[in-house]
């Protein structure tokens, strides 16, 4: 792994990525542990947690395959524990759990809404807060959210979903204050539409809603960056490996869009 640009400036860190297992989650953990992290990786999934993890051991560092719930407490608290004994305490954790619905509030089901609360917004509190008396006594730490475009901008159908968007970013501004003078940076990371398990489940959707092609659905979500393009999980890794170096120790707070220009520029069609 000495061939990573950063290798060695995460030596002996300790991370957690949440949602771990595929798309965005496997390419931030694959790269912190290349710039030298130990890294626990969750999911429910087992599987496929375990071959991220193997990935991680196969290139010569430290994996953890983690089997977890983030709208479980019982489960964070096990998660947490786990990677404590195993790894160390996780001073860098990434919050990258998360799920995508969408519906028109007219007739939206509340149970559409809870989850989408639970997974995306609750999720993250429950983690960090576990994480937190290992940051506060160590007296450094990093917490990067998985964000969304949604978290600074409002579409059509997905209230749920961009309520929880938003809400995790209050989140991350709220302790990125409390925790200014602590050694802790907290912040959040934006990413548009990612070429994604989770962006197949909106293609899917858009297919079952309004009886377009599969590649028509995706042309969809391409146009709506300005790029005309999806975004690649591992252009969002080596931001979130910056975030949890020392040398983004004066990054706080901030929301930083990876998003093809769609939050700040206007579309041209």
């Amino acid at each position: 792994m000495s061939g990573h640009p950063r290798a060695g400036s995460l030596r002996g860190r300790v991370a957690l990525v949440t949602g771990g297992g595929r798309g965005i989650g496997r390419a931030i953990a694959l790269d912190l542990a290349a710039a030298g992290a130990s890294v626990a990786v969750s999911a429910r999934s087992g599987a496929e947690v375990a071959a991220v993890a193997a990935e991680i051991e196969a290139s010569g560092g430290r994996g953890l395959a983690l089997v977890a719930d983030v709208t479980e407490p019982g489960s964070v608290a096990a998660m947490v524990a786990a990677a404590t004994a195993e790894l160390g305490p996780p001073l860098i954790l990434v919050n990258n759990a998360g799920a995508a619905a969408s519906h028109k509030l007219l007739d939206h089901p509340d149970a559409l809404w809870d989850r989408m609360l639970d997974v995306n917004l609750t999720g993250p509190y429950r983690v960090t807060k576990a994480c937190a008396p290992a940051m506060l006594a160590a007296g450094w730490g990093r917490v990067i959210t998985i964000g969304s475009v949604a978290s600074i901008t409002g579409a059509r159908y997905i209230a749920a979903y961009t309520a929880a968007k938003h809400g995790v970013l209050g989140l991350t501004r709220a302790l990125a204050a409390e925790w200014a003078q602590q050694g802790i940076t907290v912040n959040l990371v934006a990413p548009g539409y990612v070429d994604t398990a989770l962006t197949d489940g909106s293609v899917a959707n858009i297919v079952s809603r309004t009886g377009r092609s599969a590649d028509e659905a995706r042309e969809l979500l391409a146009a709506m960056s300005p790029q005309r393009r999806l975004i690649a999980p591992d252009e969002i890794a080596p931001l979130v490996t910056l975030l949890a170096s020392d040398a983004a120790a004066s990054i706080t707070g901030a929301v930083l869009p990876i998003d093809a220009g769609a939050s700040a520029i206007a579309s041209t069609g």
